[in-house]
């Protein structure tokens, strides 16, 4: 059930990529030179913990947060992207995974939309 569980989610990712666009450049810059459409298919560790509160964050999904983490913009640009909004993901959930990794350098407070992060 899990496996196809997670076949699902990365058809789903595959599915948003068409309709992103195939990598179509990004004017607000959030991630930099990439699109943050593209870097939410990092976040595919993370479907399950992304849609549900109460599932476990594997270790995988913490390590893409933690680095995407790092530039507080991209991270929130991703979590609300249309390939994450796409896949199932929702936005209040997401947002608790970098405290559900325990990452102690999360930003804290930082405004993402109509979200905290916690």
């Amino acid at each position: 059930m899990e496996e196809s569980m997670k076949k699902i989610c990365l058809f789903g990712f595959l599915l948003a990529l068409v309709i992103a666009g195939l990598g179509e450049v990004n004017g607000a810059h959030e991630c930099g030179r990439k699109n943050p459409d593209m870097e939410a298919f990092k976040l595919a560790p993370c479907a399950s913990a992304a849609q549900d509160e109460n599932a476990s964050v594997t270790s995988s999904c913490c390590a893409v947060v933690k680095k995407l983490g790092q530039n507080p913009k991209c991270l929130c640009a991703v979590m609300l992207s249309n390939t994450a909004k796409s896949s199932g993901v929702n936005p209040e959930v997401a947002m608790t995974i970098p405290k559900r990794c325990n990452i102690v350098d999360r930003p804290v407070g930082y405004q993402c939309g109509a979200y905290t992060l916690p």
